[in-house]
C-alpha cells in the first residue's frame, strides 16, 4: 500500500508525529491513523516494521528532509527534560518550513510562563519562536499526565518513608490529551488554544497515597514543604488550570487500569 493508501480523499492529510513512541506520540498517531489520515511517524529508533516510520535525531536534524517531504501537517510531541529541545525545534521549524508544511502542532505544559523550572523555560522558548516565526502553528498547553505522577510516586515508593512535595497539582489522561491533538491537527492553524487540566487538583501527598492504595503497599507519606522559587510557584497553583477542568479519567482510574503494570 502506497502513503495515499485507501481512505485518501481530499480531507486526508498527510501528517508528521514527531516522538511517535512515546506517551502521547503513539496514540495520537494511532488515532490519526484511525481517522484515515496518511501518517508518517519519527523517532530515534525508528519501527522496521514500519515503512512509514522515519529514524530522525532532532538533535541534529539529519534525516528530517525526507521524513517531511509531501506532508501537510506536523504534531511535534518529542521532548527531552534533560535537554536538547531548543535545538530540536529549531531544526524542526526550519526543515518544515522549507518543505511548505502549512500547520505544526506543539505540545506544551501549563505553567511554563509562571514557574521558573528550566524545561519549562524551554517549553516557553519553542512556543515563543513558533509565534515569532512564518508557520502557521497551534500550541496546547495541558497539566501534567497521570504517568508522571505515577512515575514519581514509584519512585518515591522505594522508601520505607515518602517525602513528599506538598504541591497542588491536576494530572489529566495522556489518552484525552492524544484526542485533542488529532483533533487540532486536522484542522487549520489556531494559535495557542484553551488550556487541557485534569478533572481533579489534588495536592501530590493525596496523590500519593492513592498510588500505595492501588498498589496495596504499606508506606507513611510525609508532606514537605521544600523551599525556592521553583516550589513557591508550584504551591501558588502555577501547574493548574483550574477554569479548564476538561479531562474525565481520575488518577484512581488511570492506576486501575494500569494495575497489572510494574511500576
Amino acid at each position: 500500500m502506497t502513503d495515499d493508501g485507501p481512505h485518501a480523499t481530499a480531507a486526508v492529510k498527510s501528517v508528521l508525529v514527531t516522538g511517535a513512541t512515546g506517551t502521547l506520540g503513539r496514540p495520537v498517531t494511532e488515532r490519526l491513523r484511525a481517522a484515515g489520515h496518511r501518517v508518517r511517524t519519527l523517532s530515534r529508533h525508528a519501527d522496521p516494521d514500519d515503512p512509514r516510520a522515519h529514524a530522525v535525531d532532532l538533535r541534529t536534524g539529519t534525516g528530517l528532509t525526507e521524513a517531511l517531504d509531501g506532508a501537510d501537517v506536523v504534531v511535534h510531541c518529542a521532548s527531552s527534560p534533560t535537554g536538547g529541545d531548543i535545538p530540536a525545534a529549531a531544526h524542526l521549524i526550519r526543515a518544515a518550513r522549507r518543505a511548505g508544511i502549512d500547520h505544526l502542532v506543539y505540545i506544551s505544559i501549563v505553567g511554563v510562563d509562571r514557574v521558573p523550572l528550566g524545561y519549562y523555560r524551554t517549553k516557553h522558548t519553542v512556543e515563543q519562536a513558533l509565534a515569532a516565526g512564518p508557520l502557521g502553528w497551534t500550541v496546547l498547553r495541558t497539566t501534567q499526565f497521570h504517568d508522571l505522577v505515577r512515575a514519581l510516586c514509584a519512585r518515591m515508593a522505594r522508601l520505607p518513608v515518602l517525602p513528599c512535595p506538598d504541591i497542588p497539582l491536576q494530572p489529566i489522561d495522556a489518552d484525552e490529551v492524544a484526542a485533542r491533538l488529532a483533533q487540532l491537527a486536522q484542522g487549520p492553524p489556531a494559535g495557542r488554544v484553551p488550556d487541557m487540566g485534569g478533572p481533579q487538583v489534588r495536592t501530590l501527598p493525596d496523590l500519593a497515597r492513592a498510588y500505595l492504595d492501588a498498589r496495596d503497599l504499606e508506606r507513611r507519606v510525609r508532606p514537605i514543604r521544600l523551599p525556592g522559587r521553583m516550589m513557591a510557584a508550584c504551591r501558588e497553583g502555577g501547574l493548574l488550570a483550574p477554569d479548564r477542568t476538561v479531562g474525565s479519567t481520575t488518577f484512581e482510574e488511570f492506576l486501575a487500569r494500569r494495575q497489572t503494570e510494574s511500576p
